[in-house]
């Protein structure tokens, strides 16, 4: 499907935003230069025909967006977060993309429900609600169990909503391949592995089951976090395209008003979601991946509560050391430490100067350390960094868009909270605490005895290996710099290097 046909998609998203006024609302809002305006309105203006005419009643952004699609709708629901990015206005225009979409009607839903549940609605709910919240992808009624009378939340997958995505997906392909073909500049940035990664999240969020499945994995990591609660899944009233959930009340992590009327401290909780948000990713490696306003409410007690697990963020051991030392570098403000680990890790091209990438941090986070949050304009600071990371030929790093997408959001939410908050003083104990826990003489003792334990498992198979290597050896031309015997002197040096860090363990302990 990734052919040509796409073009008249990515001219319909263009002319979509011309006919909506959007174009005009998204290009202030990202202070776009003169010339790129020109050439917008200029592909834009005589295409406009061909754009969808969206809803009048909505916003322009709000309306071009919902118009052209899901996936559009998700994006707009991370630039919702960032009214230091895009402008207190459009942010609070786009903000109705987290939750309050047209629904699709009751009785659509309860034939989804009787369609994947396998019996009427009637004797597994005694009570089934209008919609209570629609996003891009699916809706939420509140109903009863006939069986107990609990309350519970039914989630319902749109209609159709497959497809749509598809549609979306397939032309951000096709955009990505042209970027690659006319663009090499920004080959760098790997715009298929991105599509690719996004494409891979977005199949997943389609498939309730695995979404059940990832709240059931959260809930036990998150269980003894205080301040933090998760509704239990109802397993026997979910599946593929509907998912059931144990009822939570709360006041919406966006509505500041009803947050202070019902006694909320708002510094407290801004406070709290970043502090949780790096907890799950840094303890856990596995976190909620979608944290924006419309997932997070507040209960009555004061606990967060978090729906919507059909994005979730895996990082591994490695990266997350890596990510921690990159945090607690900047937060000692040690930016040669923090240009070293991104040398390390391999994120930085090795041909590149050390020092030189250390200074260009040192311009990056200088400005923000000291000054309150309100001053901050997180847009010409990722401005900036996106300069410095051009600079010195860093690419993408598809394993971390997750992480770094959620991080932009979660700082959007908790600035949205308090504009006044001091991001790094907040991360600093849950940072400072990781690398106490993970980088260190214990730490590295914990690494040798899994690294032993994997090589232990190869010992029965050690006489084979050799066996097999010299029998591979005497068809070849036998001398010592050969690659077979390398390979077996490589595994002896392994296997007794694993048996030697085993006997120190059992020593120590």
């Amino acid at each position: 499907m990734r052919g040509p046909h796409n073009i008249i998609r990515l001219i319909r998203t263009g002319a979509t935003l011309e006919r909506t006024g959007a174009m005009n609302v998204v290009l202030d809002a990202f202070e776009a230069p003169r010339a790129v305006r020109i050439l917008a309105h200029t592909l834009g203006k005589p295409f406009q025909w061909l754009g969808y005419k969206g809803d009048p009643d909505m916003p322009p952004a709000t309306r071009a967006l919902t118009a052209l699609g899901p996936a559009y709708i998700k994006f707009g629901q991370v630039l919702s977060t960032r009214p230091d990015v895009v402008g207190d206005e459009l942010a609070e225009q786009l903000r109705v993309l987290q939750d309050k979409l047209p629904p699709f009607s009751r009785a659509e839903a309860m034939a989804e429900v009787e369609k994947e549940l396998g019996q009427p609605v009637d004797q597994m709910f005694s009570e089934f609600s209008e919609p209570i919240a629609a996003a891009s992808i699916a809706q939420v009624h509140k109903a009863k169990l006939t069986s107990t009378g609990e309350d519970v939340a039914v989630k319902v997958l749109r209609p159709s909503i497959e497809r749509a995505f598809r549609k979306d997906v397939d032309a951000f392909y096709f955009a990505a391949r042209i970027v690659d073909l006319f663009a090499p500049g920004a080959r760098r940035l790997r715009p298929m592995d991105v599509i690719e990664h996004f494409d891979g999240v977005v199949r997943g969020e389609l498939d309730l089951r695995l979404e059940s499945a990832a709240a059931s994995e959260y809930a036990a990591n998150t269980k003894d976090d205080a301040g933090f609660w998760l509704p239990p899944v109802i397993w026997p009233l979910s599946a593929r395209r509907v998912m059931t959930l144990s009822w939570a009340d709360g006041v919406a992590l966006g509505d500041n008003a009803a947050l202070d009327a019902a006694g909320h401290n708002r510094a407290d909780l801004a406070e709290r979601v970043l502090r949780l948000f790096l907890l799950h990713a840094l303890r856990d490696g596995y976190f909620h991946a979608d944290m924006h306003q419309g997932n997070l409410k507040v209960a009555a007690n004061g606990d967060i509560i978090a729906y919507d697990y059909g994005i979730m963020g895996h990082i591994d051991e490695y990266t997350r050391r890596v990510y921690a030392e990159i945090l607690f570098g900047f937060i000692r403000r040690d930016y040669k430490r923090v240009a070293e680990v991104h040398f390390e890790a391999g994120y930085v091209p090795a041909n590149q100067d050390v020092d030189e990438f250390a200074r260009a941090l040192r311009a990056v986070g200088e400005p923000i350390f000291g000054m309150d949050a309100s001053h901050i304009s997180m847009g010409r600071l990722l401005n900036y960094l996106f300069e410095v990371t051009e600079r010195f030929g860093m690419e993408t790093r598809t394993e971390l868009i997750l992480l770094q997408r959620t991080m932009v959001v979660v700082e959007g939410v908790a600035r949205s909270l308090d504009a006044h908050i001091n991001i790094w003083e907040v991360a600093r104990p849950v940072v400072e605490d990781y690398i106490k826990q993970s980088i260190g003489p214990r730490a590295a003792l914990r690494d040798f005895g899994k690294t032993a334990m994997v090589l232990a498992r190869f010992g029965p198979r050690l006489p084979a290996l050799v066996e097999n290597a010299l029998i591979a050896q005497t068809q070849k031309e036998d001398h010592p710099g050969s690659p077979v015997l390398s390979t077996l002197l490589t595994a002896l040096i392994g296997a007794a290097a694993g048996a030697g860090t085993i006997l120190l363990i059992m020593a120590l302990n």
